[in-house]
């Protein structure tokens, strides 16, 4: 039975998520945590956690094979914004928007 784990509003933008999101997908769970130990990029250590809390929640909820886990589906969608503004020339502003981002992972066990 699948198990899931949601972390919400990670100041960073989905579309650099996605990047390191898009490399896991479909994997065994212990063959994602090792790529995403080697992934350069500050998303991959938010990923880590929130693939550790979906296994965590598959041990601690049902009885499966750790080993036996393999990354279902993994989904990044937008938070909210935090929006700012920059002064700019001629007493100007422009909008600044910082986007969030909500990243779900969802592992099951191989039949």
């Amino acid at each position: 039975m699948e198990t899931r784990a949601i972390t919400r509003f990670v100041r960073l933008s989905p579309r650099k998520v996605r990047l390191v999101v898009d490399e896991i997908r479909g994997k065994g769970v212990e063959e994602a945590l090792n790529i995403l130990k080697f992934v350069p990029k500050r998303s991959a250590v938010l990923v880590t956690k929130a693939l550790r809390a979906a296994v965590a929640n598959a041990e601690g909820t049902q009885s499966v094979d750790v080993d036996r886990l393999y990354v279902k589906r993994v989904t990044v969608d937008e938070g909210g914004m935090w929006k700012r503004f920059m002064p700019r020339a001629m007493g100007r502003a422009t909008r600044i928007r910082k986007r969030l981002s909500h990243i779900t992972v969802v592992v099951d066990e191989r039949s």
